[in-house]
């Protein structure tokens, strides 16, 4: 942490804690006057999930009503859901930061966007289209859904940007060779967020739409998708230190972690009006890439998502992540990217049982016994596996659902 940002986080904290708003419950007794280092900040406590579950529902608002111009709700909430209050600054901000992500992409006001995201509450759809027109893009703002439509508007408007979640833009892809309409297709680029894709999944959707693929991150309680992005050179997301601060901790101590190694990121805003956050919590793993970028781009790195802490199942006293699955499947053949796992609990223990797509020509049989095992020496479990038809596997306009888990 540099002197500038330290101070931006001091002032910050000291308005915060003088108005009453969230943190001033949250740091009562905490002398925040005194925060003098990166350390001092580190002994700060973090901020949760259920920390903004409880502000429900304007409990966040850190400036007097009549400056938000938005609300919007994170997608992922089970119960009380979290609402983060916008200021007109706030929107602009996040504009700004996506229209970098979109020229990082090397994608200008010449293309055209097609945006399949949802609107609404979530921050998907209107983060895209936002920070597009602040590009100075066209934007084509369809929403999910209607494949029949996006794929019509898709050719007329000769759309050359896809933003979507991989779970669609695979759906997308394999309509399009299904129809056989490529050669109408005018696609460059695809600007995916959302959830996290293996290795093996972008290789298939780049190929099939014929494009270059970017990563895009960010999180609702963070102004939404635009905060970090990959470029031409795939080594990890430039993020936009000028707006947050990036800690990567270890997940169980809540203590840094070295710069290369993995640990959960946590989020500081810098510049946020509406629902400044401090040292929040975001479940996603990653870690601090060091050195120059190839691309010239001088915005720190983070590597590429590689799962939640809160996406990991434990069977049979085995930890396991649905990205250790990805990464394993990458390298055998006959298998394609998709696949589900299903656990259960029969006759006094758990089953995981895995569902993988296998390609046209693969040896079914052979297929399962190559799963099985990678599994037991790069995991060490064996579950049943089952190989299906290529196509079997549901298919999501939204986040794909992965794992289910039947033993609670």
């Amino acid at each position: 942490m540099n002197q500038q940002t330290l101070d931006i986080i001091k002032e910050q904290l000291v308005k915060l804690t003088s108005i009453d708003c969230f943190y001033k419950k949250k740091f009562e007794g905490i002398d925040v006057a005194g925060i003098k280092t990166e350390e001092d900040f580190r002994k700060l406590p973090f901020t949760w999930k259920g920390d903004l579950r409880e502000a429900y529902p304007l409990g966040l608002m850190a400036v007097p009503e009549e400056k938000i111009v938005r609300i919007h709700s994170s997608s992922g909430t089970t119960g009380t859901p979290v609402i983060i209050p916008y200021t007109q600054k706030d929107v602009d901000d996040w504009a700004t930061m996506f229209a970098r992500c979109y020229s990082t992409a090397g994608i200008t006001n010449m293309d055209r966007i097609q945006v399949t995201p949802g609107y609404g509450l979530w921050t998907a759809g209107i983060g895209f289209q936002n920070g597009a027109e602040k590009l100075g893009a066209m934007v084509v703002p369809m929403g999910p859904g209607n494949t029949d439509k996006q794929l019509r508007m898709m050719q007329d408007m000769k759309t050359t940007v896809l933003c979507a979640t991989s779970s669609y833009a695979l759906l997308l892809a394999e309509e399009i060779a299904k129809r056989g309409i490529s050669d109408k297709i005018h696609l460059k680029k695809g600007v995916i967020g959302s959830e996290r894709w293996g290795e093996k999944m972008r290789k298939r959707i780049a190929s099939e739409l014929g494009v270059s693929l970017y990563d895009i991150y960010g999180l609702t309680e963070v102004y939404g998708p635009g905060i970090a992005v990959s470029c031409d050179y795939e080594c990890g997301m430039h993020y936009w230190d000028d707006f947050v601060y990036i800690e990567i901790v270890d997940p169980k101590t809540g203590e840094p972690v070295a710069d290369g190694e993995t640990g959960e990121i946590v989020i500081t805003t810098l510049q946020k009006e509406g629902a400044p956050l401090i040292r929040y919590r975001t479940h996603d793993l990653s870690r601090k890439l060091t050195g120059e970028c190839k691309c010239g781009c001088k915005y720190p790195r983070i590597d590429t998502i590689i799962g939640r802490t809160d996406d990991m199942i434990k069977v049979k006293g085995v930890n396991i992540f649905p990205s250790q699955v990805d990464e394993l499947l990458k390298d055998i053949d006959g298998a394609s990217s998709e696949f589900q796992i299903m656990i259960d609990h029969m006759f006094g223990k758990d089953i995981m049982t895995v569902f993988v797509e296998a390609k046209p020509d693969a040896n079914k049989y052979e297929l399962q016994n190559q799963i099985q095992e990678a599994f037991k020496s790069k995991i060490g479990m064996t579950p049943e596996v089952k190989p299906v038809n290529l196509g079997d596997l549901p298919r999501s306009e939204k986040k794909s659902t992965r794992v289910f888990d039947n033993r609670y």
